[in-house]
């Protein structure tokens, strides 16, 4: 064939910002089963311990505390007019019978939890081929379940019953039905609305989904095969997704190395792997360069910005931005490490006034909309999505308004608490004057949730009113657009359902004032559906 021209290898795509690196954690979850390699043990007991019931239990129940921290559930942020939270995961597993296994103790764990830990996990397997695919290349095992044994093909029935009541689908293991299936949970992982989607090898080659950042692996992987299945997580979507996470279950590293040198150079690893969690927390060396850590930026920033101190003269303002940036950034890959809890340096109360300040230098350079990441005059970048990712929710709030009803109405730093947590929460911000009418409304009588529930649905009703009269819209079409707008969670405008709500313009009205009246409604319906949104319930 001659010379190779030109390759062009993950390290490259990494390198040129198309991809991202990725951080690998090995799990050891039982001393012996990860590693057994010994030639002497068949491969019938080297399975039966990796299948040990204690040993799924153990990895399940990690998955299920670890969730929330890998997949940054609590961030919210926009995808394609919807509001989301954090990301998604696909779950591989070394076989059929793995999959099964882990499935049955995911439902038996989560029977015991709150709602607000449930999690919506899919299964898919199709016949194929299962464990040591030759040099790691994944079978894409087709869409058909005619190959698989009674038992699986039952067991996968029974899962695709309980994806049928999750999403409202009727979906079997017949043939045209689970080609539908298959489309349908690709669909539904794209869209965020799968936490987990548990595989054994579909999914693992060729799925391209943005909002997914985590792979769980107890499977194993290898070359071009571990790669494949790793760049699942590796996608561009925002700037609080800086990195795929890959979790493994089994050890998994000498395959990642070899994987990662057979497709790199020698500096490979340095690029397609994130550094180690003491890189970031400490800081390292680059060549020459010294990089600093989240510590030393820290101690900077409170050296030279005390909380409680204005912050005098733009240059001041500009270094704060630059230097709060570089800890939200590190911030945001360090929460991603065990170890990082009780290591903040930061109190919660000292983010939040950092917050404050960020978001209020926001405002005063702010020239443009709202963006993912803002850039202001010169070479000014705010990680406005980094600052929503620590934001304190409404129920937070309600808490400390209960504590403050609970002292008689007297205890003041609470309500300096309140403050402080609605300014450093840009979610927030556009209903503080809401939160603190609602606090002066209460009296020794008042059921805090209760009173709160009926005074935001009459706030939310007379706010309403006020914009159809001043618009001179249609009342009951408005209403019937805002209660869609609830219901699906965002505003839409296609359709005919926006037009009706506008009133009607006159054939002789200038050119351009019909679309100028639509921007304009639009813009203050979008406004009010903001504001309420996150806070209210039912219907309007």
């Amino acid at each position: 064939f001659g010379e190779k021209l030109h390759t062009y290898t993950i390290v490259d795509a990494i390198r040129d910002r198309n991809v991202l690196p990725f951080k690998v954690d090995y799990v050891s979850t039982m001393r012996e089963a990860e590693n057994i390699e010994d030639k002497k043990v068949s491969d019938i007991d080297r399975e039966r311990a990796l299948l040990a019931p204690k040993r799924i239990a153990n990895i399940v129940k990690y998955i299920l505390e670890h969730f929330d921290q890998k997949t940054k559930r609590n961030v919210y942020y926009k995808l394609k007019d919807r509001r989301l939270a954090g990301f998604n995961s696909i779950f591989a597993v070394s076989s059929i019978e793995a999959a099964k296994k882990y499935y049955a103790e995911f439902k038996k764990q989560m029977a015991n939890l709150p709602s607000d830990k449930q999690l919506k996990i899919a299964l898919i397997y199709s016949f194929g081929v299962n464990e040591e695919e030759i040099d790691g290349v994944i079978d894409e095992n087709s869409e058909d379940t005619s190959g698989l044994d009674q038992s699986s093909r039952d067991f996968l029935e029974s899962a695709i019953a309980d994806y049928n009541a999750m999403f409202g689908t009727m979906y079997d293991t017949s043939s045209d039905k689970f080609q539908n299936y298959y489309k349908d949970v690709s669909e539904r992982v794209k869209n965020r609305e799968i936490d987990i989607l548990l595989v054994v090898n579909m999914f693992l080659t060729g799925f391209d989904a943005t909002t997914l950042n985590t792979l769980w692996v107890d499977k194993n992987l290898r070359y071009h095969g571990l790669l494949q299945a790793y760049s699942r997580t590796n996608r561009i979507l925002n700037s609080v997704k800086t990195f795929g996470n890959i979790v493994c279950f089994r050890n998994l590293e000498q395959a990642t190395n070899e994987a990662i040198a057979l497709f790199g150079d020698k500096e490979a690893s340095g690029i397609v792997l994130l550094k180690t969690y003491s890189d970031y927390y400490n800081g390292y060396k680059d060549g020459d360069k010294e990089v600093r850590g989240y510590k030393d930026l820290v101690k900077e920033l409170l050296d030279k910005y005390p909380i409680g101190e204005p912050i005098a003269g733009d240059q001041a303002k500009k270094d704060f931005i630059k230097l709060y940036g570089a800890i939200l950034r590190l911030r945001n890959i360090l929460t991603t490490f065990d170890e990082f809890q009780g290591n903040e340096i930061l109190t919660e109360r000292d983010t939040q006034d950092y917050h404050s300040i960020y978001i209020d230098l926001y405002n005063e350079f702010r020239k443009t909309g709202d963006e993912e990441k803002e850039v202001i005059n010169d070479d000014l970048v705010f990680e406005m999505e980094l600052i929503k990712q620590v934001e304190i929710n409404i129920d937070y709030i309600l808490e400390l308004v209960k504590k403050y009803h609970e002292d008689h109405i007297k205890n003041k730093e609470i309500l300096v608490d309140i403050n402080k947590a609605i300014d450093a929460t840009v979610g927030l911000r556009n209903k503080k004057d809401l939160i603190l009418q609602f606090i002066d409304s209460l009296d020794a009588h008042s059921v805090v949730d209760e009173a709160w529930q009926t005074y935001i649905e009459t706030k939310r009703r007379e706010e309403l009113d006020e914009k159809i009269k001043q618009e001179n819209l249609n009342p009951e079409e408005t209403y019937k657009f805002m209660q869609n707008a609830f219901r699906n969670g965002y505003i839409t405008t296609t359709g005919t359902d926006f037009a009706k709500v506008l009133p009607p313009i006159s054939r002789f009205s200038p050119t351009g004032e019909r679309s100028k009246k639509r921007e304009s409604v639009l813009n203050k319906l979008t406004l009010f559906f903001e504001r309420f949104f996150t806070i209210s319930k039912g219907d309007i």
